[in-house]
């Protein structure tokens, strides 16, 4: 049986969850991978309000559609981040957060919320027409307090990174019990500006918080191709804490030079840039040895479209997105193809 496909609804925010929903199956997809940003799902209604969820759903249904996991990116990143104006921008959806821009009290509103969430996802998915699933999954982001030490001058110890480590697990190690209280994952999309970038600092982080069994992933190649990690590799390393998978493209080597790895403080779609998002078939990610990956440690979760392009229309890309997964996609055999010589 071939995975589902599914669209997360990050950049489609601001339009009304039934638009999206509507959209979404007009595009060719099975279903969404919801944001908790925009109406696409509210945490506090969600605990607050026993109807709440049963109204997601039944507008899911309708339209023909499923759902298995939320994503809870712009509040993760303000449980570790070193908190400026930018995070009142991100946190539109969630001004309780934010409250007096205390960085201190910030991180630890945003932890607090994290742990909502997780409340949240797991009332959500028990409700599910087609049966309870189990474990529930919220993607999302960390943030760090050491990123902007990505580059070690002045002089960066091995403590002061460590240090950094430490922040992430003494925050986050509360949020991971709760989930585990309530039999839900924490999928960090492993990503710069995050504490885990790329596989050294995914190992890293998970020694931090002592190996625990809700710490996995949500798999994105993106992040990783153009920073040259083996992204292949990736989920073979962590086979088993792969828990949701994004697929999203990313085109790398095209500048003209200008512009390095780290972006040169140009916006996405500038043609100087080394590298840049696009939509899926139209970058450098290998989707193909991706799949072959998948099927060898036994994922069997949804492939979810994270459609950023600044390049092409998102409808046109989102409907040609959801075609490239399915081709791309096929199912691990069930038979040794030369056990046939046996007989």
């Amino acid at each position: 049986m071939p995975r589902s496909v599914t669209l997360f609804t990050g950049q489609w925010a601001d339009l009304p969850f039934e638009t999206i929903c509507e959209k979404a199956k007009s595009f060719g997809y099975d279903g969404i991978e919801l944001a908790c940003w925009g109406d696409h799902f509210e945490v506090d209604k969600a605990l607050s309000d026993d109807a709440y969820v049963k109204t997601r759903w039944d507008i899911l249904s309708k339209h023909g559609l499923t759902a298995h996991a939320v994503s809870a990116h712009l509040v993760g990143q303000c449980v570790c981040d070193n908190i400026d104006g930018r995070h009142k921008d991100i946190l539109f959806s969630a001004e309780d957060v934010w409250g007096d821009g205390d960085p201190e009290g910030v991180r630890q509103r945003a932890a607090q919320k994290m742990i909502d969430t997780g409340k949240a996802c797991r009332k959500f998915i028990d409700a599910r027409p087609e049966g309870e699933e189990h474990p529930a999954v919220v993607n999302g982001f960390t943030g760090s307090s050491i990123w902007h030490s990505i580059y070690a001058f002045p002089p960066t110890s091995q403590d002061y990174w460590q240090a950094g480590f430490d922040d992430f697990a003494n925050r986050f190690k509360p949020i991971l019990d709760a989930y585990d209280a309530v039999n839900v994952n924490f999928g960090l999309e492993v990503h710069p500006t995050e504490i885990a970038f790329d596989i050294a600092s995914a190992e890293r982080a998970i020694k931090a918080v002592d190996g625990h069994k809700r710490f996995g992933f949500n798999y994105d190649p993106s992040h990783l191709g153009y920073q040259g990690v083996d992204y292949v590799k990736f989920i073979r390393m962590f086979s088993d804490r792969i828990y949701h998978v994004h697929m999203k493209d990313a085109q790398w080597g095209k500048g003209d030079g200008t512009a390095g790895v780290f972006g040169g403080h140009t916006t996405f779609a500038d043609p100087r840039r080394f590298w840049d998002f696009r939509s899926l078939g139209h970058g450098d990610v290998d989707f193909e040895q991706i799949i072959v990956a998948l099927n060898d440690i036994g994922y069997r979760g949804p492939l979810s479209v994270e459609w950023e392009d600044s390049r092409m229309d998102r409808e046109h890309g989102a409907t040609e997105a959801a075609a490239f997964v399915r081709k791309v996609d096929f199912p691990q055999s069930q038979i040794a193809f030369d056990a046939q010589f046996d007989n």
